[in-house]
């Protein structure tokens, strides 16, 4: 799909070397490395950046926007693996190819850059391969979670577990605006929209939480949350 959206590029630059700083986040120490070149892309809703099991021959981080990384079930089902935010990395794969989709949630923008270029220069710089290992290790655990969250959580413990990911990750003064709609939350938690919508309705009954808008969520008791989630 890549080379589908070549009209929608912004901008390609070859990005300095910059010495990295305690703030920076472990991608743009990479990509600040001397010879990588980092291009930014523009992805409509709904549009997919790369297919399951095409060649993973870019490594991306969302710059703005929200995208989906998912897979097809046999049945037709859609498991949706990991939403990811502004900052965070996707497209690391251990094969030579991509095991999830994925899809831009709404209009979203994305740096990425040479998969063989940061091997490369992994291979050549012991602080680049730590940063490298440092991400894969976070989507290690994040998988873990989800595994967790998929096998052993009731519907509620599971609702109860994305808000509080969600108010971590997107909260701004007090309110956390969703970029996902209820049914990608249930294809992320392995449960129905109306299971969903059920739960959050509840929670909003018993005042745990409040709706600002249709995806905007003000959080009232934490505290609740989180002794659902333990």
């Amino acid at each position: 799909m890549l080379n589908q959206s070549v009209a929608n590029s912004v901008v390609t630059t070859n990005i300095p070397h910059i010495a990295p700083s305690p703030a920076a986040n472990p991608f743009a120490e990479i990509t600040g490395h001397v010879g990588l070149i980092a291009t930014e892309f523009s992805y409509k809703k709904d549009e997919e950046i790369y297919g399951e099991d095409e060649p993973a021959e870019y490594v991306y981080q969302v710059i703005s926007g929200a995208v989906r990384s998912y897979k097809l079930l046999s049945d037709g089902r859609r498991q949706i693996g990991a939403f990811h935010l502004p900052g965070d990395v996707f497209g690391l794969e251990f094969g030579p190819t991509h095991r999830l989709a994925a899809e831009a949630i709404i209009d979203t923008t994305v740096r990425l850059v040479k998969r063989r270029s940061l091997e490369q220069a992994a291979a050549t710089d012991v602080a680049v391969a730590r940063k490298l290992w440092t991400m894969t290790a976070g989507d290690l655990r994040h998988a873990e979670d989800h595994m967790l969250l998929l096998g052993r959580k009731t519907a509620m413990e599971r609702v109860a577990t994305f808000l509080l990911e969600m108010d971590r990750r997107l909260a701004v003064a007090g309110m956390m605006a969703l970029p996902m709609c209820r049914r990608d939350i249930g294809d992320y938690l392995g449960l129905t929209l109306e299971t969903v919508s059920r739960a959050l309705s509840q929670l909003h009954s018993q005042g745990v939480l409040g709706f600002s808008g249709a995806r905007q969520i003000v959080l009232r008791n934490r505290q609740r949350l989180r002794s659902m989630d333990a």
